[in-house]
């Protein structure tokens, strides 16, 4: 399930690699190639996001939103990300320790660092451009927007269609749940 200061402390973990800011296309990208990357290992996705084809790429629905407007919680995105000019984005708490991400697991955090490693170095526009090349699920929109199927994922990443299609169900069915428990809170 989408959690808000889930995604904050993914979005200032990555930051925290480059000095506190860059770009949000950029930091957009990186979030959306660690999610890619724990569901291609573990079948679900660090951030519980939905993910869609926009025309600079694939992108985290919710976070896009929250990147573009900020978000509801008191301990959620603004607490942790502020808007900056040139269409970038900062970190705004001070991070020292792994103890100051605490809903990331190890297991995420070795995630992000192993995609923050493999792409870090790019622009902004060179990562697009490589998840347009090199993530065969998204498909351009033409100026809209598409969800992208997490079965079009995992087949992407290398799953047999029989593990893709159980796979996307378990993610469907886990959707469910969360949502039944969530109105019972």
């Amino acid at each position: 399930m989408f959690n808000e200061e889930r995604v904050a402390q993914m979005a200032a973990f990555l930051l925290s690699k480059r000095g506190g800011r860059m770009a949000y296309l950029k930091l957009m990208k990186l979030l959306y190639l660690s999610d890619r990357e724990s569901m291609s290992r573990f079948g679900e996705s660090i951030s519980g996001d939905l993910m869609v084809s926009m025309p600079h790429g694939p992108v985290l629905s919710q976070t896009l939103n929250l990147i573009r407007g900020g978000g509801e919680h008191a301990d959620g995105w603004n607490e942790w990300i502020s808007g900056e000019a040139n269409y970038e984005v900062a970190i705004r708490r001070n991070v020292s320790d792994r103890d100051d991400f605490d809903l990331l697991s190890d297991v995420d955090l070795e995630i992000l660092t192993k995609v923050w490693h493999e792409f870090g170095h790019m622009t902004r526009y060179q990562i697009r451009d490589y998840t347009h090349d090199h993530c065969p699920e998204w498909q351009d929109p033409r100026g809209s927007a598409y969800p992208i199927k997490e079965e079009d994922l995992f087949l992407a990443v290398g799953k047999s269609p029989e593990v893709a299609g159980a796979m996307a169900q378990h993610l469907r069915e886990q959707r469910q749940l969360d949502e039944i428990t969530s109105r019972l809170r």
